[in-house]
């Protein structure tokens, strides 16, 4: 491979560099909420369910198409169905991954910005309400930009020096450190009294309050905190080597995605419930709960900052996907420089997501659809896009792809039964587009 095509140096690279574009927000943001906003525990349920039976077989597919093609999507699907419109999938991948990035990093500026204030200890304060603090910073213009602009340049730089060297020694670094980080604070978080009440709710389903959008979320939460859809995946393993096993890679990314999952709701949910909080509280859920639990803590401020770096770190990992989709798919023919198209695209980024950097602020009472600017491109990533994107991409599998090529990498470097890809196959082929056209016209009431 050429410089444009370097590899992952390793498996452990490859799988830590899968999982941190996997968790993020995703895991650790997003999920919080949507399980608050959504009945709690049967919503926990639904998201294991969709993250085995229809994200899991989704990410291998992913692998496959990525490896087998050793392109990045836009040229993978081209390459493996030529003249055709299938790449179609790739495209709507990276202008998925562009729209994502454009709310995405307006989180992400959030969480520098906090970073940045707890340095010198300015969030944890006597009698603080960091309810106010969070509307001050989401509802300030110039710090939200800015945010945004700082978050992206640290994108840019990492993307700029490839994998091997960029996004793979991040992520072996990185996410070691937060999966003990968060484990620490959930020891913590269940020692609060009153923590009981908010485990219930957490763990103890209540389907009662599932309603068909919420169905619709939670199979929605289960792609965006896997990273599929939108071929980020495809383009990660176009850089992995054939011995790799990819089911084997996918099912260690998906099991660490839903134990961050759990670990998220472990460590949120107690602490909202022993200070009277609103499981309900909406994106800024996380910004509002972590400070009031390290405030109970000895040498809070310090732990505080330690697990906002790492938030911020593994936000990064996810992020870097996403800009990486974008920046592949413009260096494919290799007559651009990876430097110069990761800035520019950077900065388109910047330039679309200033309306969502907005949302709290300038623009907070302009509504597409009764929605913000940055809750309405949210909805249109999680339960438009990105089905469609998955169940384009189960179409791909099942009807269109070589078999011989799928059945090939699919036993690369493992001992799995026989039987075992012909359950995956047929999963693709019938249930992931059966169960994502069900739920999605049930969400429309259609159903």
């Amino acid at each position: 491979m050429n410089s444009e095509r370097d590899q992952w140096s390793s498996r452990l690279g490859f799988i830590l560099s899968s999982t941190g574009a996997a968790i993020g927000l995703g895991a650790i943001w997003k999920f919080p909420y949507m399980t608050g906003m959504n009945g709690g525990g049967a919503f926990f349920l639904l998201f294991i369910a969709f993250t085995v039976i229809i994200g899991l077989p989704l990410l291998i597919s992913e692998f496959i198409i990525g490896r087998g093609a050793q392109k990045e999507a836009i040229s993978a699907f081209k390459k493996l169905a030529p003249e055709s419109g299938w790449s179609i999938i790739g495209r709507l991948g990276v202008f998925g991954s562009f729209v994502l990035m454009s709310f995405y990093s307006v989180v992400g500026g959030w969480v520098l910005i906090y970073s940045a204030l707890s340095i010198p200890g300015l969030i944890i304060k006597d009698n603080a309400n960091y309810e106010q603090l969070f509307g001050m910073i989401t509802g300030n213009p110039l710090i939200t930009i800015l945010g945004l602009g700082l978050f992206l340049i640290i994108n840019i730089v990492v993307i700029t020096f490839g994998i091997k060297g960029g996004i793979e020694k991040a992520s072996k670094i990185l996410m070691p450190l937060l999966f003990i980080f968060f484990i620490v604070l959930v020891i913590r978080s269940v020692t609060f009294e009153g923590a009981s009440e908010g485990l219930r709710f957490f763990l103890q389903p209540d389907f009662s309050k599932i309603t068909g959008e919420s169905v619709l979320y939670a199979l929605g939460q289960s792609f965006f905190s896997l990273a599929v859809g939108f071929s980020v995946m495809v383009t990660y393993s176009s850089y992995l080597g054939k011995d790799v096993s990819l089911p084997f890679s996918a099912g260690s990314v998906s099991i660490m995605n839903i134990f961050v999952s759990l670990l998220a709701g472990l460590a949120i949910f107690p602490v909202v419930f022993s200070f009277g909080l609103e499981p309900t509280a909406g994106p800024g859920l996380l910004f509002m709960v972590l400070p009031e639990a390290f405030a109970q803590m000895p040498f809070g401020e310090i732990f505080l900052g330690l697990f906002l770096l790492l938030f911020l770190f593994a936000i990064l990992t996810s992020s870097f996907s996403m800009l990486e989709i974008i920046t592949s798919a413009f260096t494919a023919n290799k007559q651009r420089s990876r430097k110069k198209v990761a800035w520019i695209a950077g900065l388109i980024v910047f330039i679309a997501g200033i309306p969502a950097a907005l949302s709290s602020s300038t623009l907070a009472n302009f509504k597409i659809f009764n929605l913000t600017i940055f809750d309405a491109s949210d909805f249109l990533v999680s339960n438009i896009l990105l089905p469609g994107g998955c169940l384009l991409i189960a179409l791909f599998i099942g009807f269109k792809m070589d078999k011989t090529l799928m059945r090939r990498e699919f036993n690369e470097s493992n001992n799995l039964s026989p039987n075992m890809y012909q359950l995956w196959f047929q999963i693709m082929r019938w249930l992931v587009p059966i169960t994502i056209v069900i739920v999605f016209l049930g969400s429309l009431g259609i159903l």
